[in-house]
């Protein structure tokens, strides 16, 4: 598995990204996470939508908390031809906690707790910290990848308005 180094700091410290890199331009790899513990969710299921893919360290965090209420926030102007996804190894249990207490609506939330697959395909997963790295993929309707965004420090939060404009014009 190919290792990345230099690409993202977590409170200053570098981490090393383990996985292929992604890259805009590139067919979007198909991976499977889990909505429940057995619930299996596919990218190649929602083919011929516009897809943001919102990856975080860990929903219980104060960025991360952050992040996914802003894309939520953002999922409500964009329509049924957009599917907003927040992938975390959290276990489902607990981004139904989340998603329960903070009324997220907008946002499919899913874990990648099994196999790291899409950690791996996508390259963020963080091999120090067994987290993925706060990023943003969006894949349009063809199943490429028109915006990428591997936030460089962990606890910062990501590009919401250049992930945004990409999906408008993917669509």
């Amino acid at each position: 598995m190919a290792e990345h180094k230099g690409i993202v700091t977590f409170k200053g410290q570098p981490v090393t990204l383990v996985g292929d890199e992604v890259k805009v331009g590139d067919a979007a790899p198909d991976f499977t996470v889990f909505k429940g513990l057995n619930d299996a969710v596919r990218l190649s299921d929602v083919k011929g939508s516009v897809v943001v893919l919102s990856v975080a360290p860990s929903v219980d965090t104060r960025v991360c908390a952050a992040q996914l209420r802003a894309f939520n926030k953002e999922a409500t102007a964009l329509g049924p031809d957009v599917k907003v996804w927040f992938v975390t190894l959290d276990l489902p249990f607990a981004l139904g906690r989340f998603i329960g207490a903070e009324g997220i609506q907008n946002v499919t939330t899913l874990s990648d707790y099994k196999d790291r697959e899409f950690g791996e395909k996508y390259g963020v997963y963080m091999k120090e910290l067994g987290l993925l790295a706060r990023s943003t993929f969006v894949v349009n309707r063809e199943g490429k990848v028109v915006f990428r965004e591997i936030v460089p420090e962990m606890t910062h939060e990501p590009d919401y308005d250049g992930a945004m404009k990409a999906v408008r014009a993917a669509l």
